[in-house]
């Protein structure tokens, strides 16, 4: 079985901390782990991740954001994700193709179905076994961001709390891929809650 894992959700929900977690949980049964990030973990991806959410001052059409994001995956599939599947290891990205269905359709305007064919060609197929959906109000997740806010996060807490709306709405869609951890509470209760969705997974 393919142990490529995904977490997603509002920034500020705590995907790092938890991500961070997952890894040592994963390394603890034996498996070696790779951890990337979307877009980013190739040259390619750090260039477009840079482009998307470091200028600020830089429009961008939603459709081009979206198939901006779509090239950084697609580099970061073939150089990285695969690769290391096919040699056995374990997987787990901060983010992939569900957040580009949530902030550029959900939340963007743009169609989510038409997202998820676009997002099938650039992967080639290749989705999470599961992805964590780190689910807390909008307003709470920007509260604990204690840097400077990215491009995308600078759109405001309307569009973010559509974001977040827009994840609730796949997961029900979707609820043999995508599992959604409320993450308002203690690191600890949280961290539980994935693992328990992961046994289930993997059982």
């Amino acid at each position: 079985m393919s142990l490529f894992f995904s977490f997603d959700g509002v920034d500020g929900a705590g995907k790092s901390t938890q991500i961070g977690l997952f890894c040592d949980w994963l390394g603890r049964r034996g498996r070696e782990v790779v951890r990337c990030r979307d877009p980013g973990s190739t040259p390619l991806g750090e260039k477009l991740r840079g482009i998307l959410l470091d200028h600020h001052d830089l429009a961008i059409q939603r459709r081009s954001e979206m198939l901006l994001y779509m090239a950084a995956r697609a580099q970061l599939v073939e150089e990285v994700i695969r690769p290391a599947l096919v040699a056995g290891k374990a997987v787990v990205s901060d983010r992939y193709l569900l957040a580009n269905v949530v902030y550029q359709g959900h939340a963007g305007g743009e169609e989510p179905s038409a997202i998820w064919n676009v997002g099938a060609v650039a992967v080639a197929g290749l989705m999470p076994r599961l992805t964590f959906v780190l689910d807390m109000p909008a307003h709470a997740a920007a509260g604990r961001i204690d840097r400077e806010k990215d491009r995308m996060e600078m759109q405001g807490l309307e569009y973010l709390e559509r974001v977040r709306q827009g994840y609730l709405i796949e997961a029900a869609n979707r609820p043999d891929e995508i599992v959604v951890i409320n993450a308002a509470r203690p690191i600890a209760a949280v961290h539980a809650d994935i693992i328990a969705a992961a046994e289930r997974c993997l059982s």
